[in-house]
């Protein structure tokens, strides 16, 4: 949805008539997540992708009836894996799609406030039920929410619900009672609302300290990954925007310092990268980061570095359930030379860690591509 909202704004303020689809739930693999978003004007006029193949036609020729009768529908598609390729999908599976009218309402000028300040908010909409079509934006533990799914206990139900779902950064369909009682997937029987959670929460941070000829191509990576990525260094001449114009920030500064500000709102989803090779720097900046809730600590160096800077970290108080933590030296080993092999390396160790996934070739595994 948030690739496609200025155009469904446009079109708003134009007085276009449209359509929205959204990929509410997956079936075995698919090639786009839940959230993948695809808009049509009555005109024909077409933004966003549900599946990056041929079903798209067929979206279009569902979003056109829509435009026409106003309905709203959950749209389904199911292929085996020869059909998939066929039709464009890359991959066997299942995709269920919400398709209803545009209809702008104040949670979509909020919604589109919260993205442009990059506040953690979720959109929740109801895809069956009583209220189908019914939208909430819920934000965190004291922020108001806006709107309603038409019954005040399902509200309190999803807006606990989709706050938990944006610290996970994950978005999903869910099924309630029409009183807010929560039924497990395989609980259909009875389950009278089901509601699609869309989280927005903000990007994921990347804190690369060290101002070296490797910073360069790890922050260019990382923002191709959507990290909001911040070099600090404590050296003001290497530590410049113009060396790293590809970072959202360039902080001079020493790194306990910088994590001292910012530590407190570092999570699973975040990452810091130790790039330095001067003890100096590395130890506090280890230490502060060992410190925080972040997901990745990976520290640059060879073993033998690695085996000087551990002894130094155990003098600092650093515990084995600490040192534990760091991926050091930092990387996969797939051979990674120059600094850009090495920031696909960095990044490959990230989302391994991430989905839980052994790093291994594709071609000696078995089992589902996609979890």
């Amino acid at each position: 949805m948030k690739e496609i909202l200025s155009d469904l704004a446009r079109w708003r303020s134009a007085g276009e008539q449209a359509a929205v689809a959204r990929v509410i739930d997956l079936e075995g693999s698919g090639p786009r997540a839940p959230g993948a978003a695809m808009a049509v004007t009555e005109d024909g006029e077409v933004v966003g992708s549900v599946s990056g193949g041929c079903v798209e036609g067929a979206v279009v020729t569902e979003s056109l009836e829509v435009i026409a009768t106003g309905d709203r529908r959950i749209v389904t598609f199911g292929y085996s894996d020869d059909e998939a390729f066929a039709v464009g999908l890359t991959c066997g599976g299942t995709i269920h799609l919400f398709v209803e009218p545009l209809d702008w309402s104040t949670v979509h000028d909020e919604l589109r406030s919260d993205l442009a300040t990059e506040s953690p908010t979720a959109l929740a909409t109801v895809v069956e039920g009583p209220a189908t079509g019914a939208k909430m934006l819920v934000r965190p533990e004291g922020v108001a929410t806006v709107g309603s799914l038409g019954a005040s206990g399902l509200d309190r139900a999803v807006q606990r619900d989709a706050r938990g779902e944006l610290v996970a950064g994950r978005s999903g369909l869910r099924r309630y009672s029409e009183q807010g009682e929560y039924f497990e997937h395989s609980e259909t029987v009875g389950a009278e609302v089901a509601v699609f959670v869309e989280s927005f929460a903000p990007p994921p941070r990347m804190l690369i300290f060290g101002a070296v000829d490797f910073t360069a191509a790890l922050a260019r990576v990382a923002k191709v990954l959507g990290y909001r990525v911040t070099v600090c260094d404590a050296r003001p001449v290497f530590a410049t925007s113009k060396r790293f114009p590809m970072a959202d920030e360039v902080v001079v500064s020493w790194p306990d310092r910088l994590l001292d500000e910012v530590g407190a709102r570092l999570g699973r989803r975040d990452a810091v990268c130790v790039l330095t090779h001067d003890a100096k720097f590395d130890v506090p900046a280890i230490t502060s980061a060992l410190a925080t809730a972040v997901g990745y600590i990976g520290v640059m160096g060879s073993r033998r570095t690695h085996d000087d800077r551990t002894g130094r970290l155990i003098e600092a108080g650093v515990t084995d359930e600490q040192l534990a933590r760091l991926r050091s030296p930092i990387g996969l080993d797939i051979g990674a030379a120059t600094p850009e092999e090495t920031a696909v390396s960095i990044l490959s160790e990230i989302i391994s860690l991430r989905t839980g996934r052994k790093a291994e070739g594709l071609s000696t595994t078995t089992g589902p591509i996609h979890d």
